[in-house]
């Protein structure tokens, strides 16, 4: 029976993209992804690369590295991911001091430059100015994460890659257990976003990734034009996910929610004139949660129509999707101690900038290639 070099699990951009990097710096590697139509948070983000947020040195290295890389990604993976450069626009709310606000973005590479309530609207014209005080905004970056992930794939196939769709059922120290076969290799990575935690359990692992149950819509492709990624300037998310994970035991009781759902009303439109309105996101313990899709999309609806009036009426669908993050917004990369074959690469924040010069890190890294950035983010 045949022994990989590598098994990566979860066929997301995530898992992807190092999947790709670990065959092109020679290793054999099989990538595991359960479904054949993704069902991912790479399926349902909103594509948005937010190169200007580095707050730290090592974030704004890896910022830098990435705009390097999205520059020639395109032409090297041989596929079009719909690279563009975009405005962002991030709403402050009528009851908020944009001043205030604009001072909490201080901190990152290239600072927002703040906006009057006319200038928001010039920029972008389906705003609601009764509802802010202001915006920010600062140029973007913009991919199709599906149409990338997608990328990563066959180019990761060109390069020797196998994949198979099968569905993990257990990580063992010499490979996986899947619903078709057992596969053995001498590493297995897990990629495998919220469901990462879970997996991990079941294997007598225990980590400290968590996850939160997203919901969008996604609507066909429409004839409203919205000429920004609109984003609050607040995100509820980042202080949903500090609260959550202030006593990790209780991610391990499946019945609870951690904390009450927020919602970040936000949107962008893909290059086919689709929406993608979004996001509600809770902390429920159980991976496999039932949400009731009626009363969110209808708070999902009039939280958005409240900023962007257009949009609240459209033609669309509601989707729920897992999505990792850790507790410190750095990703969990790495060997885990005590289990030295097995490895994590998940939980990243923004994941979209950070995981292809990290894929590549990594990679190098699993060569025996000394990196000070990956060994300052091991587990």
């Amino acid at each position: 029976m045949k022994t990989y070099d590598w098994i990566v699990v979860g066929g997301g951009i995530t898992g992807a993209a190092l999947a790709y990097e670990l065959a092109k710096t020679g290793f054999s590697v099989l990538l595991l992804e359960q479904y054949s139509k993704p069902q991912n948070a790479t399926r349902y983000s909103y594509g948005g690369l937010a190169y200007w947020s580095g707050s730290t040195p090592l974030t704004r290295l890896l910022c830098e590295e990435a705009i390097a890389r999205y520059q020639i990604l395109a032409q090297e993976l041989n596929a079009d991911i719909q690279f563009r450069e975009l405005d962002l626009l991030l709403t402050i709310s009528a009851d908020s001091d944009p001043e205030t606000t604009a001072a909490s973005y201080n901190h990152s590479a290239i600072p927002p430059r703040l906006l009057s309530v006319q200038e928001a609207c010039e920029l972008e014209p389906l705003l609601n100015r009764e509802a802010i005080s202001g915006a920010l905004t600062v140029k973007h970056g913009h991919i199709h994460p599906e149409k990338t992930a997608q990328a990563y794939i066959q180019a990761f196939e060109r390069a020797g890659g196998e994949m198979q769709i099968s569905q993990v059922l257990q990580v063992l120290q010499d490979g996986v257990k899947t619903t078709t076969a057992t596969f053995h290799s001498a590493n297995v990575v897990i990629c495998a976003g919220g469901l990462s935690r879970q997996l991990l359990k079941s294997a007598g692992i225990p980590i400290k990734l968590y996850f939160t149950h997203a919901e969008i819509i996604e609507t066909p492709p429409v004839d409203v034009r919205l000429r920004t990624l609109v984003m609050p300037a607040n995100v509820q998310r980042f202080q949903l996910e500090a609260e959550s994970t202030q006593v990790d035991e209780l991610w391990d009781e499946l019945g609870n929610e951690l904390v009450p759902p927020i919602l970040d009303a936000g949107a962008i439109q893909f290059q086919d004139g689709s929406i993608c309105i979004g996001q509600i996101s809770r902390a429920i313990a159980d991976p496999h949660a039932k949400v009731n899709s009626e009363v969110s999309e209808k708070w999902l609806r009039k939280g958005v129509g409240q900023i962007l009036p257009a949009l609240e009426n459209l033609p669309g669908t509601w989707y729920h999707c897992l999505v990792a993050f850790s507790s410190n917004q750095l990703p969990l990369i790495g060997a885990i101690p005590g289990f030295e074959s097995v490895h994590v690469f998940s939980g990243f924040s923004n994941p979209l900038v950070l995981i292809p010069p990290l894929a590549k890190r990594f990679a190098n890294f699993a060569t025996g290639q000394k990196d000070g950035v990956i060994t300052q983010m091991l587990i």
